[in-house]
């Protein structure tokens, strides 16, 4: 099932005349994965196009059609197609990145910046007083973005990811023998499940981080994924999520499987599953013919809003000269 689509994948191309131009005609770019399920409550934003060039008025008809209407089978073979593409992609950095290994770089910077300003307002005295943070790498792939960033920042990282080859070389990748990191920081768990399977240990996670992944989820999935997880987070813990963002509707990928949801496509079903954006942040440095990329922290509870700084009486105002 989708799941098996959740390791790091590339960034989806935009055609210059979107949504005209499929994705296949663009360099053979493998995009990230987005498999939804149509939800009859839930009207998502606007029409889309397939890499085949296909219009479609609606994200529910593209869904009826791919998946079905509760047609196990159908959607069965939607997830194992999604999962025999990344079976035949070779688990290396520029592999799972589509050939596009060159934005590793900026994609490790961009979110590390976001990540250290989650920690710093969320858990800002975790290390005084003595608290191990523990994070799930949902989509892991190889182990790219738990080596390159989750490691340095928590004591235990659990990876997901249903691939087998990418797992098996995300063990080597995070043997101790191969990090820069203390003891006290570890991979710990291996998981070799599909998102859509997943149900996380109750209360074990800080930040539980889906990058790249959710894409290969149909909206019925993405909806019931998230409401499990929810119960894996710690009080307090969130969630960050990092994708590729269509500028309007949604763009297919019928080779592996996945679709590219646009913001007001990501916010519809994130109110779906009852979750809050705490803050949101656009990636930068990618080249141009990528799809845009953002970040979204996400919390189960609704966020305080800030205190405005403007008082109400403005006791240091000049006076009306008369």
């Amino acid at each position: 099932m989708y799941h098996h689509l959740l390791h790091k994948t590339p960034v989806h191309i935009i055609p210059h005349n979107y949504p005209s131009v499929p994705h296949s005609h663009l360099n053979n770019s493998k995009l990230l994965k987005v498999g939804v399920n149509p939800l009859n409550s839930l009207q998502m934003d606007g029409g889309g196009v397939d890499s085949d060039g296909r219009q479609f008025g609606s994200a529910e008809e593209m869904w009826r059609e791919e998946v079905g209407d509760s047609d196990p089978l159908k959607k069965s073979q939607w997830y194992s197609q999604g999962v025999g593409y990344w079976q035949g992609v070779e688990a290396t950095v520029d592999g799972v990145l589509g050939g596009y290994g060159h934005v590793n770089k900026p994609d490790i910077e961009g979110s590390e910046a976001f990540l250290n300003s989650v920690l710093a307002e969320r858990f800002p005295d975790a290390a005084s007083r003595g608290r191990r943070l523990v994070s799930l790498d949902c989509g892991s792939g190889i182990g790219r973005i738990t080596k390159n960033l989750l490691i340095r920042y928590f004591n235990e990282v659990d990876l997901l990811e249903p691939v087998s080859h990418f797992l098996d070389t995300a063990r080597r990748n995070l043997a101790p023998e191969n990090l820069m990191v203390t003891e006290d920081y570890r991979a710990v768990n291996f998981f070799c499940v599909p998102l859509q399977e997943f149900t996380p240990e109750a209360g074990r996670y800080d930040i539980i981080w889906i990058q790249w992944c959710i894409g290969h989820l149909s909206d019925d999935d993405f909806v019931s994924f998230f409401n499990r997880a929810k119960g894996g987070l710690k009080p307090g813990g969130l969630f960050i999520l990092k994708e590729n963002i269509a500028r309007s509707g949604f763009v297919l990928d019928k080779e592996d499987k996945s679709i590219t949801r646009s913001d007001l496509y990501f916010k519809q079903l994130l109110t779906k599953c009852g979750l809050h954006i705490y803050k949101m942040k656009d990636q930068r440095g990618f080249p141009d013919e990528l799809f845009a990329v953002k970040m979204y922290a996400l919390t189960t509870d609704l966020p305080k809003k800030a205190k405005s700084s403007r008082s109400k009486k403005h006791i240091n105002r000049p006076a009306i000269i008369k």
